[in-house]
């Protein structure tokens, strides 16, 4: 089942997602919104509802990870299978690092979701380089093998970054000033 945005917010309320963590994964399906509406625009096989549900409901398992050390991409996976989200937990559980990922395939809602993530840093969207710049001294403090492994990862980012816009109207630079312009409601 994928859930409408109602459905998304009280799933939010139930798993006590925390405000600032709400405000983010809010940001994260407007600018996804833009990227997957404009794709499906030109053509392409993009479900608009799953995005927008993978989208919010991408951290839902950040608030119950953040005094453990568990992966909060796998425990959101958990809580969509538990609540019967199964086309959306892939979603959900791949949206910091995609796994066999092939960069030719067809576009997806799994890589949209990934990208919008690392456009948003907390609830302002920012180019890549920031969010990079951000989670290397959040996350990888110190840790010279986890910070190779970011900077891989941005590396992937930055190629779905290109093959995302490559079939949109609108550059990843007019990103911000799109979603603030588009007004885009979820409620």
């Amino acid at each position: 089942m994928i859930p409408s945005i109602e459905m998304c917010f009280h799933l939010m309320d139930k798993y006590q997602m925390l405000e600032n963590i709400k405000a983010h994964s809010i940001e994260v399906t407007k600018v996804a919104h833009l990227i997957a509406s404009g794709l499906h625009n030109a053509g392409l096989d993009i479900s608009l509802k799953k995005t927008l549900a993978g989208a919010m409901l991408h951290d839902i398992g950040k608030t119950s990870s953040l005094n453990s050390t568990e992966n909060h991409a796998e425990i959101g996976k958990e809580i969509c299978l538990q609540n019967h989200l199964d086309e959306i937990a892939d979603i959900v559980n791949e949206h910091i690092i995609l796994k066999d990922y092939n960069i030719n395939d067809n576009y997806s809602e799994k890589e949209i979701v990934y990208y919008s993530d690392k456009r948003v840093n907390h609830d302002k969207i920012v180019p890549l380089e920031e969010r990079l710049n951000y989670i290397l001294e959040r996350y990888g403090r110190n840790q010279e093998r986890l910070r190779k492994l970011i900077k891989k990862n941005f590396e992937l980012c930055k190629k779905v970054e290109e093959k995302l816009f490559n079939k949109l109207d609108f550059s990843c630079k007019s990103l911000s000033y799109l979603v603030k312009s588009a007004d885009i409601k979820l409620i």
